[in-house]
């Protein structure tokens, strides 16, 4: 080692708080950098273990192979494990209580469909035969049929059709049971005798839809018994998950001439494969959060290296007084980073492991009880989390010792003694507006004046606010807007269970409706009498120019659906005051008004996710509601609309190129007399702390009722959200935290590094009182330039951030006004404390003995 680095790691020894604090600056930078990668990679691993649990492991499926084409997908290169599964068909199940699921489904698996596909058994072992089968509990615990292991089952299996419309045929699983006046119109086709064994049994599969009309019975298929089924579907776990996938099994498919093949794409997702517009999406933002990480991250370190090399001038001075060339003083500066960085880098590493690590502990409570998961967080770290983490690292430092190394080389030995190189003073530079003094006083113009003489010191303040402010906004609008945008690739369901009525009678009266709500278990109900058959004719100067191209159009006029939904008056009441608008206006049948909900959502052609208005409606304007008749003859009812919304009460989804008014049950039933036509029903949307068991209870009244249990697709969610949420106010929380270290780092140093200033001041007349209020100023004064700089860079990362997520959603741009306010009191607050911590330090220190002192 030479003299200059043993005479750097001496002074590193010597000046222990700048170098812990330096030291601090990049163990911060290193462990947020560990963290987010870290992070990534265990949200991903989660929702992988996730997904395989709820769906299978598999990557790609081929429909209807035969003989050759599966030998042909085995011995493909790319194949890692095969499953073959075969949907045999439907057999009533003899017995059943349950009217709305009156079949068994039966589905073959290979032994290694049984390991990759979630069957869990519950009694017994799995079928290896063709012969055997297991059936779900449900059947005893629904259905009310009871078998036991060693029964013999003789089954008719087909396919079901529907008898009141011919062309509704061949439904499957996922299919609702076709019914009128509360009985099946189904009938069993192409029906074969087969028999099996009862050899065990597994719990309700999670795939199961609640309202599948078939119990799961799960039997057993190989390639040895295809001479019995000429087709079976072919799923493939793949040797290599990448973005080939797609690509590869569209070459296979064509080769082999295969009909058909699907991606399994809840599963890529988390592997990082996602085609088109997602794609683009994900690789766009990433790219971005790790810039803003990054660039973050530069400054916190540059900021510590320059107050050092700041501090080290006449050390540096001296060194070049007795011969050390620029190099020599340049490389003394590369040297410390390195130091820096060889001790910072691995502690980094292990904080953001153990920070992550103690996240994960806690949230793993909630993901297994309230969210309802059934694997946990685990730490996750990949050879190319470690590889990114110590690269950007390295990078951060190498270009945050740069400059001062390039300023360090510079420094002559006369300036450095002489410490003028910082402070260039000439009237025109330290100039202030006579206003200023003349408003605020001789402590503003101090204030002022001191900023203007040290430029240096001031911009690497105020650069330190503007990263502090743009790192919170950048991460505080792509969290909001990430859970938006997976708010609308969600189906946006806000209840459990539907129920309605079959038959003729589609009115659900009082004594229905108590029995229903009072159920064990049911934590929430809507009553909503609905008509769906409504549509309006608008101006297309009001509609969004590319919903036009799915609309009708007809005489300079769209047709656009309408939905009319009347709430109880309960509820009614809650929802107008949630938007602010009038309910006695409601509940007035003479003059009919409605609530609006002017909003649409669809997908186009890319599968691009697009939110947006529907009609332009504005509040006190009136619409024609129309309803035409058998004869095509149309009736028209002028209502006005009394507000206009984008919020849904309970028991209201989305719908594509439809809008939905909300009426009272006056206005409601005043509508349904002039159109007799119009098809009008009631249905009643439940939230359910068990909505199985309440399902089954509903089902057990026999009321010619229709149960759609939709809390699986909800539950799903509301999961995902949550999880987003939970990880990205973390990163929110660290980012905060690191923003505030940087700020107050920077800050209470540069004060530090004054106190000469300070001393000076103190021993012509300055007293404490006029000391604090220059340094309030000077406050004031980092706080505004901050903001002016940091909050139009804000907003330009902010439309980038919105750009990317724009290649899979469409939806208004919206700023983060609450944030931006958080933002702006916190930079005064954050100033002002880190302005009065360091002061406080400094006007203890004896004048005289600062006065003489060389340096800090």
């Amino acid at each position: 080692m030479n003299i200059i680095n043993k005479l750097t790691l001496r002074h590193l020894l010597q000046n222990k708080k700048q170098t812990l604090v330096t030291l601090i600056g990049v163990i911060i930078s290193v462990a947020m950098v560990m963290a987010v990668t870290t992070l990534g990679s265990s949200f991903l691993g989660l929702m992988q273990k996730q997904t395989i649990v709820d769906y299978g492991k598999w990557h790609v499926m081929y429909k209807d192979v035969n003989t050759n084409q599966l030998e042909a997908i085995k011995h493909d290169a790319a194949t890692n494990e095969l499953i073959i599964s075969k949907d045999h068909g439907f057999a009533l199940l003899q017995g059943s209580q349950n009217i709305n699921k009156p079949y068994l489904f039966i589905k073959a698996y290979n032994a290694q469909g049984f390991k990759n596909f979630p069957i869990a058994l519950s009694q017994g072992r799995l079928p290896q035969r063709a012969d055997e089968v297991v059936l779900s509990d449900a059947i005893a615990t629904n259905a009310k049929v009871t078998y036991k292991i060693g029964d013999r089952l003789t089954l008719n299996v087909g396919q079901r059709s529907n008898t009141a419309d011919p062309s509704d045929k061949d439904l499957v699983q996922n299919d609702q049971l076709r019914m009128n006046n509360g009985s099946s119109t189904e009938t069993l086709t192409q029906t074969t005798t087969e028999s099996y064994t009862v050899v065990g049994f597994i719990k309700r599969p999670v795939g199961e839809q609640t309202w599948a009309p078939g119990y799961s019975v799960f039997t057993y298929v190989d390639e040895s018994m295809m001479d019995t089924n000429p087709t079976v579907d072919a799923s493939v776990v793949v040797k290599k998950v990448n973005d080939a996938v797609f690509t590869h099994a569209k070459d296979v498919a064509m080769t082999n001439d295969i009909g058909s093949f699907k991606t399994n794409d809840s599963l890529l997702r988390y592997f990082g494969v996602m085609g088109g517009g997602l794609g683009q999406t994900y690789n766009s933002l990433l790219v971005i959060v790790m810039l803003v990480i990054v660039i973050g991250s530069i400054s916190l370190i540059y900021n510590a290296f320059a107050i050092s090399v700041s501090e080290r001038s006449r050390y540096l001075g001296m060194l070049s007084s007795v011969g050390a060339t620029r190099r020599q003083k340049r490389n003394s500066v590369f040297f410390e980073g390195a130091v820096i960085g060889l001790c910072s880098i691995p502690i980094g590493v292990i904080c953001g492991l153990v920070g992550i690590g103690i996240t994960f502990y806690f949230v793993n409570t909630s993901l297994v009880g309230a969210l309802g998961f059934s694997e946990k967080l685990t730490v996750i770290v990949t050879p190319l989390s470690l590889f990114i983490t110590c690269a950007i690292s390295i990078i951060t430092i190498f270009i945050s010792t740069y400059l001062p190394a390039q300023k360090a080389s510079k420094i002559s030995a006369i300036d450095a003694i002489r410490q003028t190189t910082d402070i260039k003073l000439t009237s025109r530079t330290v100039k202030t507006s006579k206003l200023t003094k003349r408003l605020f006083g001789i402590e503003a113009e101090f204030g002022l004046k001191n900023l203007k003489r040290n430029k240096r010191r001031y911009y690497a303040t105020v650069w330190s606010l503007v990263i502090s402010i743009v790192l919170y906004l950048s991460v505080s609008f792509f969290t909001s807007n990430l859970q938006r945008s997976l708010d609308l690739s969600q189906k946006g369901y806000n209840f459990d269970i539907e129920v309605v009525k079959s038959g003729e009678n589609l009115t659900i009266d009082e004594r229905l409706l108590q029995s229903i709500v009072s159920l064990e278990g049911v934590t929430d109900y809507s009553l909503i009498q609905r008509m769906n058959d409504g549509f309006t004719w608008v101006n297309g100067g009001t509609i969004p120019t590319h919903v036009k191209n799915y609309l009708t159009y007809q005489n300079g006029l769209y047709k656009y659906n309408l939905s009319v939904n009347a709430l109880s008056e309960e509820k009614l009441r809650a929802y107008a005051k949630q938007i602010g608008a009038d309910y006695t206006k409601l509940a007035d049948p003479d003059h009919p008004s409605a609530i609006i909900i002017d909003a649409t959502l669809y997908s186009d052609e890319k599968d691009k996710f697009i939110e947006t208005n529907g009609i332009g409606a504005k509040a006190g304007e009136q619409l024609d509601l129309v309803f035409a008749d058998e004869n095509e003859k149309e009736t028209i009812n002028k209502v006005e609309l009394a507000a206009v919304t984008d919020q849904f009460p309970m028991g209201i989804v989305r719908g594509s190129f439809q809008v939905n008014l909300v009426v009272s049950e006056q206005v409601f039933d005043q509508l349904a007399k002039r159109n007799k036509d119009a098809r009008a029903y009631s249905g009643i949307y439940l939230n359910s702390k068990d909505p199985l068991k309440t399902q089954q209870d509903i089902e057990e009244m026999k009321d010619n009722l229709s149960v759609m249990n939709i809390f699986q697709d909800r539950k799903l969610s509301e999961q995902k959200i949550t999880l987003i949420s939970v990880f990205v106010y973390g990163f929110v929380a660290l980012i905060t935290a690191v923003s505030m270290a940087n700020i107050f780092n920077t800050i209470s140093t540069s004060i530090a590094l004054r106190r000469r200033e300070f001393a000076m001041l103190r021993s012509v007349g300055m007293t404490p009182k006029s000391l604090n209020t220059m340094l309030n100023y000077e406050s004031i004064f980092y706080g505004l330039k901050a903001l002016s700089y940091g909050l139009p860079i804000s907003g330009v990362i902010m439309v980038l951030i919105y750009r990317s997520f724009m290649h899979s959603f469409s939806y208004g741009f919206r700023l983060p006004w609450t944030s931006m306010l958080y933002v702006i009191v916190a930079v005064f607050v954050m100033v002002s404390l880190s302005m009065f911590y360091a002061s406080a330090k400094v006007k203890k220190a004896n004048i005289m003995d600062v006065l003489k002192q060389e340096n800090i």
